[in-house]
């Protein structure tokens, strides 16, 4: 008969022996940095960015936000019902979706683009994948491809010609569409300020500048990301600024210009669609400045940091795989 101590002392059968799986360090977890946090400190630096977009497009601004923002909350809300889950929207996941989508619109874009983006942004972008954090695209990015592509007409440079009839301070074409268009370079000064035509979030360069700092010293955005996209673009704008006769005014103006800083701070810094790795953010950063500047010098769209960040959006699981880290001690 088998004793109560020979018992204890009985090896574990290998049936039920628990499994470790332990990954490459750091293994330290913060408590504080949560989703929540991290979605406030988003909406947080989009203020100057919004700000700016309220005193030049006046209530076109205010109205494509508010209606972008509603259609977000209502969707996930919608959305994750069907799915049988807890609403969860004080997380300010689809509340950053729905800013974000606003600000990169025209703000004379019709109610229902907004409506659509929306509705495509979360549904199609987001809750397809499982939700928040099983997303491979960037939502927000998905909406606006969506409309961009099914409305051109309401959706292309008629919406910002528009906009700068109803508008007083704004009355002319944007900077990339007066280049792409004529090869002519806007007044740098202001593209800096925000006194140009464009999509509500991406005529100021100095508010995307101070919102962008904001999050990489809150380490809610990897600073390794927007510091690719801009060294790649001005080192492509530098060549092609040097080919040309723009007396070094070229960089700058790809640079302040459309939405690369907007893109570069806001939207490819996306924790869940962007890489893991300190290399493979580089790495990443990098491709979507490679392909902002290609698309921008040998498309037919005066534009590309929406298809940028999206290309690259499908390869970060290939960047992850590349950028695997070796452990200590490992070869």
């Amino acid at each position: 008969m088998t004793s109560q101590s020979e018992k204890k002392s009985d090896p574990q059968p290998e049936s039920i022996k628990p499994a470790i799986n332990v990954a490459p360090s750091p293994h330290i977890v913060d408590g504080s940095f949560t989703t929540r946090r991290m979605m406030y400190d988003v909406l947080i630096a989009l203020t100057p960015v919004i700000c700016v977009s309220v005193y030049l497009f006046e209530m076109y601004a205010v109205r494509q936000i508010l209606i972008c923002l509603a259609s977000c909350l209502v969707a996930e809300a919608l959305f994750i019902r069907i799915r049988g889950k807890s609403i969860t929207l004080m997380d300010g996941s689809a509340a950053v979706t729905g800013v974000i989508l606003a600000l990169s619109l025209p703000g004379t874009a019709p109610w229902y683009a907004g409506v659509i983006a929306s509705v495509v942004a979360i549904g199609i972008g987001k809750i397809i994948f499982g939700g928040l954090g099983m997303n491979i695209f960037n939502p927000a990015m998905v909406g606006r491809a969506f409309v961009m592509i099914s409305f051109a007409g309401v959706m292309g440079a008629a919406a910002y010609e528009h906009a700068g009839d109803a508008v007083n301070i704004i009355t002319q074409a944007t900077p990339l569409n007066a280049f792409k268009q004529s090869g002519i370079v806007s007044p740098l000064t202001d593209m800096f300020w925000g006194t140009t035509n464009g999509s509500l979030g991406e005529t100021s360069a100095i508010a995307c500048i101070i919102g962008g700092l904001y999050l990489c010293i809150r380490r809610t955005a990897s600073w390794e990301i927007p510091f690719g996209v801009i060294t790649m673009m001005v080192l492509i704008a530098g060549i092609k600024d040097i080919a040309g006769p723009f007396s070094g005014r070229l960089v700058l103006h790809h640079l302040l210009g459309g939405a690369a800083l907007f893109g570069a701070f806001f939207i490819a810094t996306d924790p869940v669609t962007s890489p893991l790795t300190r290399k493979g953010k580089l790495i990443f950063g990098a491709g979507v400045g490679a392909l902002i500047m290609l698309l921008r010098l040998f498309s037919g769209y005066p534009e590309g940091v929406m298809f940028a960040v999206l290309l690259m959006n499908a390869l970060t699981p290939l960047i992850n795989r590349w950028t695997i880290p070796i452990p200590l001690g490992e070869e």
